[in-house]
């Protein structure tokens, strides 16, 4: 899914600022118990899941709907085939309440049944359903369903013309039809009905079987064969134009559903799909559907949703088409086992955009999409804020779950570190092996799935990896400082970090350094960086001038510095801080020809305990514990570091 909204602009940001931007210190194992702690979690728990639905296994729904897009109202039967994992008297689905449920039927029979506050229908069986035993059963209902996330059910207009659109994720589906509401549970296969005014055609999921006229109404019937979850089950029904654009590497159609009065440009928009759906093939798998279709609904919403077979769209954007199509495998094909990983549907996606520009538009367009994820003053930019984990730490909050910052720019960026870590060739088999997984495909994962994938092709442990940048919060920054032997061009770098969040002591990371020399010479050089104050040497053919730090952008990161060892002296020379051992007042001691914009304070183990912008000259350290120091000065000339002792 993909967002473009004003209020989710506004909840993400009073979600996000929520956060304090300073905590109390925590010793350093606290990184190892938050990997252990979380990666436990991830194996038990999912919010708003269900317990109670948690005795049977959905083998099949036969959803039969009855909607006019002009009015806020469902109707229809939803026919169950389940599995009892257990023996079974009672058999609960989840339903909103203010849905009306008027009977259950079982093979002719009405069965007793409940509604209640809790959002569920609990039904009770005619007789014990033994353990392993298939069997089936109706719900009739009617009622106006109440829209919710992102709008589960929604009646509009375009151009004048009523629509309806569908969109569950995470938590609608219930809110309009009796269902499994649950990461754990695909449906086998469904057959979807949707009956409606004649004037209006559907949209849905699998593949069109039938559309038959009986008076002034039209059914239209979709089938789906492959597993999916109740979230992405969804119809739209408008005046519709269709036409086809054909794959021809699979030999399937994309089958678009567009308002009228868009046609023309939409056509032309659409067009680029298949190449997409042929490059997204040939670095990953076949389009995982391709023996049913792929399809565009355009519907009323400001971003699009990846619905199986049936991306709805609120517009035709390459990036959007992009997005979109990428979740058909990742998301669709293998969906994420919890909210709380939500970034292996969406992280993916946004990379897999990001690959359309790299493979479509060149290195540097790629470069400069990984600049704007990182460092860009956008709201969306990684390195924004100095808190927050691609792991969603509360699925309770919708947006914190679709949170752009963190789901989508930064799980793209960790793939792309990956990417990085790994190289290209271990990068995309351990991905093509993923979706490979029969364990895993057409089914859900989690992180750790994905991670023991990723180590399996690489040989790597990259337990500390996903520590640092999937469960941790925050980024490193950067401070090098090198100097070269004028006789045998030898060339010293000292690298330190510092991070912006306490979760993350330290990240273990290669770091890419471009090194420029007094002719424009340059080369890069790749570091592995495994402590705080490791020293590398190398040797270089020229005189250097100059080191970038990550010029690319293959990192997130900010506020990387680099200055040789003289400049350091210099500003050490001309910065004097005062008194040293100090009690609770420092002081700064400046040349006029300069001027301080920043002072972070680190403690003993790299956590930043103080930071101000534009200081003043006098700094009061009131409140913080005795010890060692590390401050950080940001000048108008460089960065420089000094100790001091607090007693």
């Amino acid at each position: 899914m993909k967002f473009y909204s004003l209020w989710f602009f506004l909840l993400f940001f009073s979600f996000s600022f929520s956060q304090t931007f300073e905590e109390e210190n925590k010793p350093n194992y606290r990184k190892d118990i938050l990997y252990l702690e979380q990666k436990a979690a991830q194996k038990k728990r999912n919010f708003r899941r269900n317990e109670n639905t948690n005795n049977y296994d959905l083998k099949y729904h036969r959803l039969e709907w009855s909607v006019d897009p002009a009015i806020e109202f469902v109707s229809g039967n939803v026919t169950s085939y389940y599995e009892a994992k257990d023996n079974m008297n009672t058999i609960t689905f989840d339903l909103a309440s203010n849905m009306t449920v008027s009977q259950v039927l079982q093979r002719g029979t009405p069965l007793n049944f409940t509604q209640n506050a809790n959002d569920e229908i609990r039904i009770t069986l005619a007789s014990t359903l033994p353990t392993g035993t298939l069997d089936s059963l109706t719900i009739t209902y009617n009622g106006v369903p109440t829209s919710t996330g992102f709008d589960s059910f929604q009646v509009g207009n375009h151009n004048g013309m009523p629509i309806l659109g569908t969109l569950s994720e995470p938590y609608g589906a219930k809110y309009w039809w009796p269902c499994k509401q649950d990461l754990t549970d695909k449906i086998d296969s469904i057959d979807v009905f949707v009956t409606h005014p004649s004037q209006y055609k559907t949209a849905s999921n699998g593949l069109l079987k039938s559309e038959i006229t009986n008076g002034g109404n039209t059914t239209t019937h979709w089938k789906h064969k492959y597993p999916i979850p109740a979230y992405l089950i969804a119809i739209a029904v408008t005046n519709y134009v269709v036409y086809n654009d054909h794959v021809a590497n699979g030999n399937f159609d994309v089958v678009n559903y567009v308002f009228p009065e868009n046609l023309t440009s939409t056509q032309a928009a659409t067009a680029i799909t298949p190449a997409i759906i042929d490059l997204f093939g040939s670095l990953f798998e076949m389009y995982p559907f391709a023996d049913e279709k792929y399809g565009h609904a355009e519907f009323n919403w400001s971003g699009g949703m990846e619905h199986t077979t049936m991306s709805f769209m609120g517009n035709f954007g390459r990036g959007l088409i992009a997005h979109e199509l990428a979740h058909q495998w990742f998301g669709d094909k293998i969906t994420c086992a919890s909210w709380e990983d939500i970034w292996l549907n969406e992280g993916f996606a946004t990379y897999l955009d990001a690959l359309v520009i790299e493979n479509f538009d060149g290195d540097q367009a790629f470069k400069n999409w990984r600049q704007n994820r990182v460092l860009t003053s956008s709201w969306r930019a990684i390195t924004l804020q100095p808190n927050g984990s691609v792991f969603v730490n509360d699925t309770t909050s919708v947006g914190r779950i679709f949170s752009s910052r963190l789901s989508y720019a930064k799980g793209a960026m960790v793939l792309h570190m990956l990417r990085y870590k790994l190289g290209d060739l271990d990068f995309f088999q351990s991905i093509k092996n993923y979706l490979a997984d029969p364990s895993l495909a057409y089914g859900y994962a989690k992180t750790i799935n994905l991670q023991e994938h990723f180590e399996a092709v690489s040989g790597l442990d990259l337990t500390e990896f996903f520590n640092d940048w999937f469960l941790g919060e925050g980024y490193p920054s950067f401070n090098l400082s090198w100097n070269q032997d004028s006789n045998t061009n030898i060339l010293q770098i000292n690298v330190n970090q510092t991070q912006s969040h306490h979760s993350v002591s330290f990240f273990e990371t290669p770091l890419p350094i471009n090194v420029i020399g007094t002719l424009g010479e340059s080369q890069m050089l790749r570091l592995e960086l495994t402590q705080n104050g490791q020293q590398f040497t190398e040797s270089i053919p020229f005189i250097v001038s100059n080191i970038e730090v990550d010029p690319n952008f293959h990192l997130i990161s900010k506020d990387n510095t680099s200055l040789s060892q003289t400049e350091n002296l210099i500003l050490d020379n001309i910065i004097t801080l005062y008194p040293n051992p100090v009690t609770n007042m420092l002081h700064i001691k400046i040349n006029n020809l300069i001027s301080i914009s920043n002072i972070k304070l680190f403690n003993a183990i790299g956590q930043k305990v103080l930071e101000q912008q534009n200081p003043t000259l006098n700094i009061s350290l009131h409140g913080l514990t005795n010890g060692v120091y590390v401050v950080k000065i940001e000048t108008s000339n460089g960065i420089t570091h000094k100790t001091i002792l607090k007693k």
